[in-house]
Parts: structure tokens; C-alpha cells; sequence
């Protein structure tokens, strides 16, 4: 396919609402057990699933201020983003980007950052931050692509018997980051 058959100008994103979120779980479930089967046993993907993707969890993370949008493209959902504004250090935390497998390179992966940073600028945040998974070669040079770069690696014990050996990376915002929507 060539760009020209399928242009990111036909990209919508969006705030998501609390009557999308069964949608937003199911997209969720389609892309992690497709994007995360050769980085995470079956098991983890199953409790990460559910806890980070719960309906509860994210009417609760929309009802404390976390932004989630959706991709559209033409009416289909493709993807989204949710982050959360730091105001007390003046960042704002990256947590979920995900697109369906094929949309990838299309460039709407992009897109769904350039809409992170320009939240970002337009809150007066500094810098947005992420977690990815060490193994996750793929968004890793995405994310640097974007202007990312390897703060330092951490372990986190997410319970269950599971772990994230995940990096950190950074991305400061500039003022010219606001007007990208």
C-alpha cells in the first residue's frame, strides 16, 4: 500500500468518553495479544489486561484526570493514548500509546505523540516521560524517532509474580510542540 492509499490526514483523534470504555478494552486486548505475545507469557498479558484495563480502572483514571483519547480513522477505532498531567513536577507521564498492528507505519503512531506533546505544551509541562518494555526493540526506536531518549532502566513488581524491566525515557517539550494537534 502506498501513503497516498492510506493518509494520517484522515486521522481523528479524540477525548474518550465513559461509554467507549467496553471499545477501548476490547481494542486493548486485540492489539496487546498480538503486539505482546513474543515479550510477555500469556499469563502476564492476562493480568496486566486486567488490571490496567478493567472497566473500573479507567473510569477511574478518566474520573482523576487522566487523558484518554482514540485514534479514528474514518469510523474505525484504531488505537489511543492515555497520559496523566504531573503537576507537581511539571511532566507529564506517557502511559498507554498503542495502535492496531496494521496501522503501524503509517505514521498515526506519530500523530498519537505529537497530540501528547502538544498537551503537554499546552499544561506548561517541561517533558513527558514513558515506561517501555527492554525487549519492545520496535517502539523503542519509535519512541527515539520521536525525540525520546534512555533516562535509566527500572524493575517494577506489578504483582501477581510479575515484573517490568522496562526503560525510562524523556522527551523535553518546547513551546512549538502546542500548536501540533
Amino acid at each position: 500500500m502506498s501513503l497516498l492509499a492510506h493518509p494520517t490526514a484522515s486521522l481523528a483523534i479524540r477525548t474518550a468518553s465513559v461509554a467507549e470504555i467496553p471499545t477501548l478494552r476490547a481494542l486493548a486486548e486485540r492489539i496487546w495479544r498480538r503486539s505482546y505475545a513474543t515479550l510477555l507469557p500469556p499469563g502476564q498479558i492476562d493480568y496486566m489486561l486486567d488490571r490496567m484495563y478493567a472497566p473500573e480502572t479507567i473510569a477511574r483514571e478518566m474520573a482523576e484526570g487522566v487523558i484518554w483519547e482514540i485514534a479514528w480513522l474514518d469510523d474505525e477505532m484504531i488505537g489511543f493514548h492515555a497520559c496523566t498531567p504531573e503537576a507537581e513536577t511539571g511532566r507529564i507521564k506517557l502511559n498507554k500509546v498503542y495502535l492496531l498492528p496494521e496501522q503501524q507505519g503509517w505514521g498515526f503512531g506519530q500523530r498519537l505523540l505529537d497530540r501528547v506533546h502538544a498537551l503537554a505544551a499546552q499544561r506548561g509541562a517541561g517533558r513527558v516521560w514513558l515506561q517501555v518494555n527492554k525487549q519492545n526493540a520496535r517502539a523503542i526506536r519509535a519512541y527515539e524517532r520521536a525525540g525520546y531518549a534512555i533516562e535509566r532502566s527500572a524493575v517494577f513488581d506489578i504483582g501477581g509474580g510479575f515484573i517490568m524491566d522496562d526503560f525510562i525515557m524523556t522527551r523535553p517539550v518546547s513551546a512549538s510542540d502546542a500548536t501540533i494537534t
